[in-house]
């Protein structure tokens, strides 16, 4: 390279005729290559109830080669997805994409918080809550598409009595069904509703403290639910006003209920509009401590874990980098004909009239228990 100069100004001209077509290719080749961003995906081959088989094929089609190398790496136990993705952040990796629900979400986000590292997620789980909060779509072609758009987003997390969240965290009903899910070591929404509809039966409502910024209070309630985002999964919003960018937890409190409202708190919690329901308290807050009698379970992304009388629960504000589609989140509130359409189109006909009859079991169960009430 070669400048030539005139009046303060520099005109620089290079000199390439010597060199050859071939030669050409190959340096630009080796600059596109180390241009390229190292991405791991990390697959959970037991999360959610979705084949996997095809995945690794969508991959390797879907998955723009001038943007990325990458590499695949399959969980082999609870647990495993966190050490897997801390070694590829040593290794220098750009992105981890999680494959997997939302336990498969949190164990990887664990390891990127506050790293350059972004996380992706090819939503395959049972709810997959964080996915959907962030408008990440559920068909596996279109999620890689979002990743080979490579926007960001630097997301809030949570903290309950020192474990990390990234979707929900809670105690009372939804923390005892998550530890119920776990133990029947089956997935799947349906085996989600048996679990609810057999323990809705039996559960009672506690009475705790709740302490935040602006003082203590006392309530009796079912549950306790604090949301970084605005659903558990699967479209049920929670906390339906919540953001992920905000700094601060949208707590929702539901008060003991009766049979009689049970049918508009079901259809407002997939409708987006729990807010408007008589037995639901919420407010913001950056920390709170919950105080309640005895020890017992708490859940963190559905994940359950057993704590002391103590919970305390706050948000970090912006420690994790997120990759979702460019338009932002899509929290889309689903009716009820949207979510039943969506369960049916993903069971054989045999298995969905099956599935149907324990349903319908279940909840002639449930309403003659009610009927007692």
């Amino acid at each position: 390279m070669f400048f030539h100069s005139k009046k303060n100004v520099h005109i620089p001209i290079i000199y390439i005729s010597f060199l050859k077509e071939k030669e050409l290719h190959v340096i630009f080749a080796r600059r596109m290559e180390a241009n390229k961003k190292k991405l791991v995906f990390i697959i959970n081959p037991v999360s959610g109830v979705q084949n996997k088989a095809s995945i690794v094929q969508a991959i390797e089609q879907g998955i723009d080669a001038s943007l990325y190398d990458y590499s695949i790496a399959y969980t082999q136990y609870a647990g495993h997805a966190t050490v897997l993705a801390a070694t590829a952040v040593e290794r220098g990796a750009n992105m981890v994409v999680a494959i997997g629900g939302d336990g498969t979400v949190n164990e990887i986000g664990r390891a990127l918080v506050h790293t350059p590292a972004a996380l992706g997620i090819i939503p395959h789980g049972s709810g997959n809550g964080l996915a959907r909060h962030m408008g990440i779509p559920m068909d596996s072609k279109l999620a890689i598409d979002v990743l080979n758009e490579g926007h960001m987003e630097c997301i809030d997390y949570g903290k309950v009595n020192g474990r990390l969240f990234f979707c929900t965290c809670g105690v009372g009903f939804d923390a005892f069904v998550s530890l119920k899910f776990a133990e029947t070591g089956k997935r799947g929404l349906l085996t989600y509703l048996e679990n609810t509809l057999h323990e809705i039966l039996k559960y009672e409502p506690e009475v705790y403290e709740i302490e935040d910024e602006t003082g203590t209070h006392l309530c009796k309630a079912f549950l306790i639910a604090c949301g970084n985002a605005a659903q558990y999964g699967n479209n049920a919003f929670i906390t339906p006003q919540a953001s992920a960018v905000d700094g601060l937890m949208d707590v929702t409190i539901l008060e003991p209920f009766t049979v009689l409202d049970v049918p508009s708190l079901a259809f407002q919690l997939f409708n987006k509009t729990l807010n408007q329901n008589s037995r639901i308290r919420m407010f913001r807050a950056k920390r709170i401590l919950i105080h309640r009698s005895k020890e017992g379970v708490a859940h963190f992304d559905g994940e359950p874990m057993m704590t002391s009388e103590d919970v305390e629960v706050e948000i970090q504000h912006k420690g994790l980098n997120v990759v979702c589609p460019i338009e932002g989140r899509m929290n889309v509130p689903q009716n009820f004909l949207q979510i039943i359409s969506e369960f049916v189109s993903g069971l054989p006909g045999r298995k969905f009239i099956v599935n149907q009859t324990r349903l319908f079991d279940l909840n002639m169960k449930l309403l003659q228990r009610l009927s007692k009430r």
